[in-house]
């Protein structure tokens, strides 16, 4: 799931994203700055690129409850970056492609749920 947004700069994508995510009911607990990192790391430029963890708590216990092992699959990573022409993409991973595969079949109706839900994020980007 993806979007390509134009602004000014990826702190206002950021904005924007963190309040639709917020309309879903989901936070941002982490978030990496893929650009500073590899600077910091390899010494080597990046365009702006970050990856924000996004949970929805209520989801998270249901999915938790159901797996236990589903600790490594959250939370759900949202990345924006910018492209060469300075438009950004948002990218949403699809917890239905990753969860279902790996867990319990009483994973598969929330991976579902969460889908949706970071379906309607992105496309409230537009």
């Amino acid at each position: 799931m993806d979007q390509i947004m134009e602004a000014a700069s990826i702190d206002l994508v950021k904005e924007k994203v963190t309040a639709a995510l917020k309309e879903e009911g989901f936070g941002v607990l982490t978030e990496i700055d893929i650009q500073a990192t590899m600077k910091k790391k390899l010494d080597k430029a990046y365009p702006p690129m970050l990856i924000l963890g996004a949970c929805n708590p209520v989801f998270a216990d249901k999915v938790l409850t159901a797996d236990p092992h589903m600790t490594a699959m959250l939370p759900c990573n949202v990345s924006i970056r910018q492209l060469p022409d300075g438009k950004f993409e948002v990218s949403a991973i699809d917890p239905e492609a990753a969860m279902v595969p790996v867990g319990k079949e009483e994973i598969k109706p929330l991976a579902r749920e969460v889908r949706e839900k970071l379906a309607k994020v992105i496309a409230a980007l537009a």
